[in-house]
């Protein structure tokens, strides 16, 4: 399963931010003797396997942030907020009015924007999104935080604060990832 580049390019664009060129640099550097790939150009439309954009992030992670995993989900909600804000490129799939046919019907086509392989499936109902990703070649938890952050800035940048809960979780041993965001108050 691959992800496209635009995941690893909006990430150096906020690292940049936060830590500088050099900061990157530095880190970039330190990536690429790890793992000869990252001395490739990567552009928005390149396919990275998974398992070497988890390379990237737990690298991320390590250098940046003492190896605390659990930003993942500031790298996913860092990354819909950048991708989905107006002027962001996918902007477009927010254009609906409607939080069921955005749940329905766009999320499922955020995900095969990104990834070219698994399953993502998703319900509104009763206040509830219901999001499920199967068919994970790789279980890391990567997917379980990165996506559900992603998923949760989305339904944000929607205009609808949520509360996230996990259900099943492929960091747990399950072999898929199912999660609710329950919608509150906006």
């Amino acid at each position: 399963m691959n992800i496209k580049g635009s995941s690893y390019v909006t990430t150096k664009a906020i690292i940049n931010e936060a830590f500088g060129e050099k900061g990157w640099n530095s880190f970039n550097d330190k990536l690429v003797a790890k793992d000869p790939f990252f001395s490739n150009m990567i552009m928005s439309i390149t396919l990275i396997p998974v398992e070497k954009i988890i390379i990237f992030f737990d690298e991320l992670c390590k250098e940046f942030f003492n190896n605390d995993k659990t930003q993942y989900s500031m790298f996913g909600k860092a990354g819909a907020k950048s991708t989905l804000s107006p002027g962001g490129p996918y902007s477009s799939y927010l254009l609906t009015k409607d939080i069921k046919q955005f749940v329905e019907l766009s999320m499922p086509k955020i995900w095969s924007t990104y990834f070219d392989g698994g399953t993502f499936t998703s319900k509104f109902e009763n206040n509830v999104a219901h999001l499920k990703v199967t068919g994970i070649d790789v279980k890391h938890i990567y997917f379980e935080n990165l996506v559900m952050g992603f998923n949760q800035q989305a339904l944000k940048v929607f205009g609808k604060k949520n509360v996230v809960k996990r259900i099943r979780s492929v960091a747990s041993g399950d072999d898929d990832l199912y999660f609710q965001l329950e919608l509150k108050d906006s």
